[in-house]
């Protein structure tokens, strides 16, 4: 991110909130890193994998799901292990069979990349929404992370709703004022994760 938009940014919050303008000033320039070393099918499981939990705890079950591959290949494993295996590393049985689909997604062409990364996001969400058990949250979080879009607002984040919401009492599903910061909305996502992070921010 750079400073003059971060110079923005600073200068549109004044029009919204001082509590927003201060935490962004005493933030600074804020950057997000592309996860896109995998390929997206491993991602997107990955992503699903660790959905409501703890950083700590999303780490190792995920590792005990790459570790349970063994030698073969992430996705050919996913797709012919039992339901019951990939519980055995912790997952849900929602979670195992959202990463089966995603398997299925990805062999039926639904995942390529190519084609992902031409859409803009709205289009993108809906062909990602389409695989059972994929939501909005993690098509907004692959946009992005995987594909590095500048401009995704994920409102069905509850830490970045629950911190935008503390910092200008106003609805972050719903709230015009988040538009603003558009065509980098994806910035003051990264803005909120921060906050959420140091609260002494």
């Amino acid at each position: 991110m750079s400073r003059k938009i971060h110079d923005q940014f600073i200068e549109i919050s004044q029009e919204i909130s001082s509590k927003l303008t201060q935490a962004l000033i005493r933030t600074g320039p804020v950057k997000f890193k592309r996860r896109n070393e995998k390929p997206l099918p491993d991602t997107l499981c990955r992503v699903v994998a660790g959905q409501q939990l703890s950083t700590k705890a999303a780490a190792s079950i995920w590792e005990k799901v790459v570790k349970s591959a063994g030698r073969k290949k992430l996705i050919n494993h996913i797709k012919k292990a039992e339901i019951e295996e990939l519980r055995a590393c912790g997952l849900s049985n929602a979670k195992a069979k959202t990463m089966k689909a995603i398997i299925q997604a990805h062999e039926d062409g639904l995942l390529n990349e190519a084609q992902l990364k031409r859409m803009k996001h709205p289009e993108r969400s809906e062909r990602l929404t389409t695989i059972w058990g994929i939501g909005q949250w993690t098509a907004d979080m692959t946009g992005i992370f995987y594909f590095g879009d500048k401009n995704i607002w994920p409102s069905g984040d509850n830490t970045v709703s629950k911190i935008y919401q503390s910092l200008t009492t106003e609805n972050a599903h719903t709230g015009s004022s988040v538009d603003r910061f558009q065509p980098y909305r994806t910035y003051l996502a990264m803005y909120m994760y921060q906050i959420a992070k140091n609260p002494t921010l």
